[in-house]
């Protein structure tokens, strides 16, 4: 397997996405963009990404606060977050500079790309499809599902997979309903995974903190994995 670092650059700043694929495989082959929890691109996306590259595909887990950034408690981590959420054009540039590095690979098929994130990451990758991104789907993990503001009557291409606990404080019944609606007007393929008695965070295995509703989930975590390979196999064939 093959890592390494890719740098680029966005309104003056430099960033380094993590880049891993077999590189035994002849010609080029389907990608899947990893976008980032709150804290900025680490180990665990990176881990993501290894996963994936043994199946196959060329991953990219990228980085949207820049080269060294990194947060490092949830009040720092918030500090990084809050510019993109209320700022959410400037969050589809940021990304639409990573997806372009990323498909300009020699060895990805840019024709056939996937987007993946967790928390944070999988609001990206929504705000990826709703802004029109040059992507055949995207999976969000135990995303943040309201709307930018800035896409509403633009049309879904990207099918769309939500991976969502029922009981996550940071994104309520109410706030999956209004998703639902949003994307059936928009006319996407979507599909919608709950898991029952499940908070935000069921991917990460060192969440733990019942009182802000981050807490790891064994059967969630590993049900929500399968679904992410159905779902990359449909969309990457």
């Amino acid at each position: 397997m093959l890592e390494t670092i890719i740098e680029y650059s966005h309104e003056g700043s430099t960033f380094e996405g993590f880049l891993c694929y077999d590189e035994t495989h002849r010609g080029r082959a389907p990608g899947v963009l990893i976008s980032h929890a709150w804290a900025g691109r680490s180990e665990f996306e990176c881990n993501k990404a290894r996963a994936l590259a043994a199946r196959g595909y060329v991953c990219f887990a990228l980085d949207l606060y820049g080269k060294g950034v990194l947060g490092e408690n949830p009040e720092k981590n918030a500090a990084l977050m809050q510019p993109f959420l209320d700022n959410r054009p400037k969050l589809q540039g940021r990304l639409k500079v990573a997806l372009a590095t990323f498909a300009a690979q020699p060895m990805v098929d840019a024709t056939r790309i996937a987007a993946m994130g967790f928390c944070f990451g999988g609001l990206c990758v929504l705000d990826m499809a709703r802004s029109g991104a040059d992507v055949r789907g995207v999976v969000s993990f135990h995303g943040l599902l309201n709307k930018p503001g800035n896409t509403d009557g633009q049309p879904i291409s990207a099918k769309v997979l939500v991976l969502h606990g029922h009981d996550d404080p940071m994104c309520p019944v109410s706030a999956v309903n209004a998703f639902e609606t949003e994307m059936t007007a928009a006319g996407a393929d979507w599909q919608v995974h709950t898991y029952g008695n499940t908070v935000h965070s069921f991917t990460n295995p060192v969440a733990n903190d019942t009182s802000r509703g981050t807490v790891y989930s064994d059967s969630a975590d590993r049900r929500s994995w399968q679904s992410l390979l159905n779902f990359l196999e449909e969309v990457l064939a």
